[in-house]
């Protein structure tokens, strides 16, 4: 027996099956959820900062967006807020590192 104790994706039960195992899964609270999808998205960003592999970016868009949803954030709004934050505090495009404040 192999314990997970995980969010996993939609399709991850009915693959397992497919290959022969034997998966017990339930469906979590609105509460709980949203606290998976937080531990959920530091794991991917473990893995992207282990790896550096693009793949690993879209799984944490993909945990973004599931984030956005539960909070009833549309990806417009989101954007919004993004393109808001970005006009009165800059983007990182212009690679500055800041050392200290004298």
């Amino acid at each position: 027996m192999k314990i997970y104790n995980k969010l996993v994706r939609d399709n991850i039960p009915e693959i397992m099956i497919k290959n022969g195992a034997k998966p017990v899964t339930r469906i979590l609270s609105d509460e709980e959820y949203l606290s998976e999808l937080n531990k959920k998205l530091l794991e991917e960003v473990n893995e992207y900062l282990e790896s550096e592999d693009v793949l690993e970016i879209a799984d944490i868009e993909e945990v973004l967006l599931a984030i956005l949803k539960t909070k009833r954030v549309s990806l417009e709004d989101f954007n919004e807020l993004r393109i808001d934050k970005v006009n009165k505090r800059g983007a990182f495009d212009k690679k500055i590192f800041l050392e200290k404040e004298e």
